[in-house]
C-alpha cells in the first residue's frame, strides 16, 4: 500500500445548484393540522447549537427571579416574527453564498492531507439531494434500526383517539400556559358542554395525557360541571411526569425508530419536546445524527405513551414515528455498533474501471479515519480555536473568537450583533440585536450581563457544558488529524516498532519481534490528555511540539477547572468499512430519487427503474461504519476530493459558470 499526498484536487462538480434553496427548506415546513406551529419555527430556525439541556438561569444582580424569567419568555415569543423578518431581509444581502463561504475551512488546514490508496480521483456531486444520503443506525445487538411499522401497541389504559380533539384551541393555550406557569392563574376551568361521564371522562384523560404535571377535578358551579386543571406537584412534573398515572406492569419508557429529513437529533428532540409539552432531557438515544440526510435511529422516552407519539405522525412534517415497543430502560450514548449508510454520488466522470478501483481499495484497505470537516465549524473561526484558548486558560481571547466580528456566512442579526460587541464591548446592547437568544452566542452574552467581563469563567458556563466540551475536543482532534498525517507520511501505511495497539482497553506498544503480527488496521493514535501514552517513534516529539508551539505542555493536560481536564483517548487509523458493496446506475431527471426511502416502502412506492443509457451516471454505495467514523472521509478517500464546504461551493459554482 502506498500513500498519496493532496495536492490540487480538480473537480468539475461536487454540490448542485439546488443546495442552497434545499439549505432553508427546513425554515419554510409549514406544519399540518396541529396547533403549535409557531413552537415548531422557533425551533427550525434556532441557531445550530441547540439548548437540548438548556440551564436554568438564577436572577441577576437587581432583578428578582420573575422579572428575569418573564423577560425570557417574552424574549423567546417574539423571535418568530424577528426571524421571518431575518429570513425576508437576508435574501437581498449582501455577497452570494459562495463567495461568503470563501472564508471557510479547507481539509488542508485541519491536518487532512494524505490518502491511503493510489488510484485516480474522479468527480462526483455528495449530498445533491439530502435524500441522496442516509443513515440506519445500528444497535448494540446489531440490529438495523428501520421503521417498518406504524401501528401501536394495544393497551386499554390509553386514552381514546377523542382525547386528541375534544379540547378548543383556547382551552389548550389556558392549559398550556397554566402548565409552563407563564401566567398567575392556579387554575383553569373548562365547561363541559353536553354534560355525559364519557365526555368529563375524555376530557380527564385529554388534559392529564396532553399536559404533564396537571391534575383534574370535577366541579359544579350554578349548575354546570367544569373540569378544573390544577398543577400536581409544582414545577418538578414538567420534568418528572406523575407516577401514579402510568402502569406498573408498562415499561416506563417508549422506545420508537425515529425517521427523520433533513434535521438533526438534537433539534428533532426540541421539536418532539415541544408538541408533546416536556422537557427534552426527558427523551434519550444512542447517537447523534447529520442534518442534511435521511437518517433513521432508536429513542426512548420516559412515561409518554405510543399512542401521544403516533399522533405526532398528524402533525410534523419531515418526520415520522413507528416501531413503537414498552422497556424498562433509557437508551444509552454510546451503546451502539455503528451506522449503515446508503450514499449517492451523482453525475460521476470516473470510468467503470475507476469506479472498480476506488470501491475494491475502499472495501479492503479502508480509509484514514480522519476527524471530518464538521468537528471544526463552518465559520471563518474554527471551534478549534476556541478550544485551545479554553486550555491555555485565555479567557479574553475565548470571548473574542466567539463573539468578534468575522467574514463569512453568517445571518445579518449575528453579524449586527457582532458589530455591536466589537463598537461598545456591552453585552445588553449586543443581546439586544440577537433576535435568538439561545445560540452559544446568545447564551455567552447573557453570562456576560450577568456575571460581567471580569467572571468570564462563570459568563462561559452559562453555555450547556456538552457545547462548551465540543471546542476542546475540537482542540484534540485538530491535533490528531495533524499527528496522523504525520505518522503516515513518516512510516507508511505498516506498523512500525514503537506504534500503538489496544489491548482491550489498555493501549500498548508493538515491539521489534511483533510487528509481523499486526497490521496498519491496528494501529491506534493518541487524542492528547493526561491518561494516555504516546507512541515511541518520531511521532512522539511531534505531539509536544505541535502542543509546545500552541503553548500548552503535553505532560500536564489536567486544567484548573476540571470540565476541560482532557483525558485523552485512542482512535484507530485506518478504519475498513463493512458491508460494502456499489452499483454505477445511469439516469436522466437529476431530480428523481436514485433509492427507496423506508418512507418510500412503507407508502407502497415502487423502487426507481433506470434507463440502460441515461443522460448521467450515480454511484450507489452501501456500507457501515463504526461509531465516530465519518462516511465523508470514506467518500473523500473515493473520489480523492476535499470535502470542505468551501471547496464544494467555490467548485459547484465553477461548474454552474
Amino acid at each position: 500500500m502506498e500513500t498519496v499526498e493532496v495536492t490540487g484536487v480538480s473537480m468539475k462538480r461536487s454540490l448542485s445548484s439546488d443546495d442552497l434553496a434545499q439549505a432553508d427548506e427546513a425554515k419554510r415546513q409549514k406544519v399540518s393540522e396541529c396547533h403549535l406551529a409557531k413552537d415548531q419555527e422557533t425551533l427550525d430556525n434556532d441557531c445550530v447549537l441547540s439548548n437540548v439541556t438548556r440551564q436554568s438561569e438564577t436572577t441577576t444582580a437587581g432583578k428578582s427571579r420573575n422579572n428575569v424569567e418573564a423577560q425570557i419568555e417574552e424574549e423567546e415569543e417574539e423571535e418568530d416574527g424577528l426571524l421571518e423578518e431575518e429570513e425576508e431581509e437576508e435574501d437581498g444581502e449582501g455577497e452570494s453564498f459562495a463567495d461568503m463561504m470563501k472564508y471557510g475551512l479547507t481539509e488542508v488546514d485541519v491536518g487532512i492531507t494524505k490518502f491511503v490508496s493510489s488510484h485516480q480521483g474522479f468527480s462526483g456531486i455528495l449530498k445533491e439531494r439530502y435524500s441522496d444520503f442516509i443513515v440506519h443506525e445500528i444497535g448494540k445487538d446489531g440490529h438495523i434500526s428501520h421503521l417498518d411499522n406504524l401501528s401501536v401497541p394495544v393497551d386499554d389504559e390509553d386514552p381514546s383517539e377523542d382525547a386528541f380533539t375534544v379540547l378548543t384551541e383556547e382551552n389548550k393555550q389556558r392549559l398550556e400556559e397554566l402548565q409552563l406557569f407563564k401566567n398567575k392563574e392556579t387554575s383553569v376551568a373548562i365547561e363541559v358542554v353536553e354534560d355525559t361521564k364519557e365526555k368529563r371522562t375524555v376530557i380527564h384523560q385529554a388534559v392529564k395525557s396532553l399536559f404533564p404535571g396537571l391534575e383534574t377535578k370535577t366541579e359544579e358551579r350554578e349548575g354546570k360541571k367544569y373540569i378544573v386543571a390544577y398543577h400536581a406537584a409544582g414545577k418538578k412534573a414538567l420534568a418528572n411526569p406523575r407516577k401514579h398515572s402510568w402502569p406498573k406492569s408498562r415499561g416506563s419508557y417508549c422506545h420508537f425508530v425515529l425517521y427523520k429529513e433533513n434535521k438533526d437529533t438534537m433539534d428533532a428532540i426540541n421539536v418532539l419536546s415541544k408538541f408533546l409539552r416536556v422537557k427534552p432531557n426527558i427523551f434519550s438515544y444512542m447517537g447523534t445524527k447529520d442534518k442534511r440526510a435521511i437518517t433513521v435511529q432508536e429513542i426512548a422516552v420516559l412515561k409518554i405513551t405510543a399512542q401521544r407519539l403516533a399522533h405526532l405522525n398528524k402533525c410534523l412534517m419531515n418526520f415520522k414515528l413507528g416501531n413503537f415497543s414498552y422497556q424498562k430502560n433509557p437508551l444509552k450514548l454510546g451503546e451502539l455498533q455503528g451506522n449503515q449508510f446508503t450514499v449517492v454520488l451523482r453525475n460521476i466522470t470516473g470510468t467503470d474501471h475507476q469506479v472498480q478501483q476506488a470501491m475494491h481499495s475502499l472495501k479492503e484497505i479502508g480509509f484514514i479515519n480522519y476527524y471530518g470537516m464538521q468537528r471544526f465549524g463552518t465559520t471563518a473561526v474554527p471551534t478549534y480555536q476556541v478550544g485551545r484558548a479554553i486550555l491555555q486558560n485565555c479567557w479574553d481571547e475565548v470571548v473574542d473568537l466567539i463573539l468578534k466580528p468575522r467574514p463569512g456566512a453568517e445571518k445579518g442579526y449575528l453579524v449586527r450583533c457582532r458589530e455591536e460587541w466589537a463598537k461598545t464591548k456591552d453585552p445588553d446592547a449586543a443581546l439586544k440585536k440577537l433576535p435568538v437568544k439561545r445560540c452559544v452566542e446568545g447564551q455567552l452574552l447573557r453570562g456576560l450581563a450577568k456575571y460581567g467581563l471580569k467572571n468570564i469563567v462563570s459568563a462561559f458556563g452559562i453555555i450547556p457544558r456538552n457545547n462548551r466540551l465540543m471546542y476542546i475536543h475540537s482542540y484534540q482532534s485538530y491535533v490528531w488529524n495533524n499527528m496522523v498525517s504525520k505518522r503516515i507520511e513518516e512510516y507508511g501505511l505498516k506498523p512500525v516498532p514503537g506504534d500503538l495497539v489496544l489491548k482491550g482497553a489498555i493501549a500498548t506498544y508493538i515491539e521489534e519481534a511483533d510487528v509481523n503480527s499486526y497490521s496498519i488496521h491496528d494501529v491506534v493514535m493518541p487524542l492528547p490528555g493526561f491518561d494516555v501514552i504516546y507512541p515511541k517513534h518520531k511521532i512522539s516529539e511531534a505531539y509536544k511540539d505541535m502542543l509546545a508551539a500552541d503553548h500548552l505542555n503535553i505532560d500536564n493536560m489536567k486544567h484548573k477547572i476540571r470540565d476541560y481536564s482532557l483525558s485523552g483517548a485512542y482512535r484507530k487509523i485506518i478504519i475498513r468499512p463493512q458491508n460494502v458493496s456499489w452499483e454505477v446506475v445511469s439516469y436522466d431527471d437529476p431530480r428523481i430519487p436514485l433509492f427507496n426511502t423506508d418512507l418510500d416502502n412503507l407508502e407502497g412506492k415502487p423502487p426507481p427503474v433506470f434507463a440502460a443509457e441515461g443522460k448521467y451516471r450515480a454511484l450507489k454505495m452501501d456500507f457501515s461504519l463504526p461509531p465516530s467514523t465519518y462516511a465523508t472521509m470514506a467518500i473523500r478517500e473515493v473520489l480523492k476530493m476535499d470535502t470542505s464546504i468551501k471547496n464544494q461551493t467555490q467548485l459547484n459554482t465553477t461548474w454552474l459558470r
